[in-house]
């Protein structure tokens, strides 16, 4: 059975990555419930070489390790066979729901085995063994795009900026300048890579928040996110669009205080609003299904007259992705 399904998909999606220059994406991701995966090839820019990224989602009850690793080698050999992928080449893992001080960017593997790929021009690194996530998330393709079709000329924030996809897609839009932040040393260095990758001229090494002004117009900021952005104000920085995507839920011991984003976003929105000048724009997406979405809760620049709110949910889901409530999407643009 999936099998049957991931050759249908392939067979289809293939020349639409084909027609549109996508070189990854998702094949498969639950369409049958008692298959609890989600599917996603990978296609090295330089080489064409494709890989599987195989995760196996924590099921609801219990199911005998071993008996499980069977069933995940049969899977895996399934998806090997159906695309002719050689079996090292297929990387599976688990996806287990985040619990305590659990989080999906902790280090799973030390293989530091990553390869280039391409996503509209863009070179990005990926590591499909070491962490939970590759280091893209393919969900966000299209708000990626739209945030480099809208950044020409304009000073961009990329708050909680992981890899930096969306910087170097505002890189390659026209960005006067794109400062990225977040709390991990290893993924502003691999946004840095990335940001290199493409011809940008990025920082050696991550600053201080205090250091943004001199870092050049590329800065890898290594700051709490909800300590930065009041500093933010009060030092009167001021930028023409800012990216906010937070993860769901963080407790970092790096930050003085845990992050949750269905307590936390109305309070993340108002503060990021505060840092655009007049005219400027906010994304604000989350994978939070729970979230509740009212602008009256944000306040602030939200409920000014002029103030206007977009919903870009529907918009910013692949064709690629069958779960059309993988994320969702706002965009907030303030008056002139």
């Amino acid at each position: 059975m999936f099998a049957n399904r991931l050759e249908k998909q392939w067979k289809h999606l293939r020349k639409w990555a084909r027609r549109t220059g996508v070189s990854c994406y998702r094949l498969y991701d639950k369409d049958i419930p008692e298959i609890p995966l989600a599917c996603d090839l990978y296609e090295e820019a330089q080489t064409g070489t494709v890989h599987l990224h195989l995760a196996l989602y924590e099921r609801p009850y219990e199911k005998d390790e071993a008996e499980e690793e069977q069933w995940l080698a049969a899977m895996r050999e399934a998806a090997a066979d159906i695309l002719s992928i050689p079996a090292d080449r297929v990387h599976s893992k688990l996806r287990r729901r985040q619990r305590g001080e659990e989080s999906q960017y902790e280090r799973m593997a030390k293989t530091d085995r990553r390869f280039q790929v391409d996503e509209g021009g863009a070179k990005l690194l990926v590591n499909l063994d070491d962490y939970l996530d590759t280091g893209l998330f393919l969900d966000h393709r299209p708000l990626r795009r739209l945030v480099r079709d809208s950044s020409a000329g304009k000073r961009v924030l990329n708050l909680f900026s992981y890899t930096g996809a969306f910087s170097v897609q505002a890189g390659i839009g026209g960005a006067a300048s794109v400062a990225s932040v977040d709390l991990s040393k290893t993924y502003l260095a691999w946004a840095g890579e990335n940001l290199t990758l493409n011809g940008f001229r990025a920082p050696s090494s991550p600053v201080r928040h205090e250091e943004i002004a001199t870092a050049g117009p590329y800065p890898l900021v290594h700051a709490d996110v909800k300590a930065f952005l009041p500093w933010a104000f009060r030092a009167g920085l001021r930028w023409d669009i800012v990216v906010l995507d937070p993860p769901t839920f963080s407790n970092s011991k790096r930050s003085a205080d845990s992050l949750d984003t269905n307590r936390d976003w109305a309070e993340l929105c108002r503060a990021s609003l505060a840092l655009l000048s007049p005219g400027g724009t906010l994304y604000f997406s989350t994978n939070s299904r729970t979230l509740k979405f009212d602008p009256d809760l944000v306040g602030g620049a939200a409920t000014r007259e002029g103030t206007e709110i977009e919903d870009l949910s529907e918009s910013s889901i692949p064709e690629d992705f069958r779960n059309r409530k993988i994320h969702r999407a706002w965009r907030f643009t303030l008056p002139k």
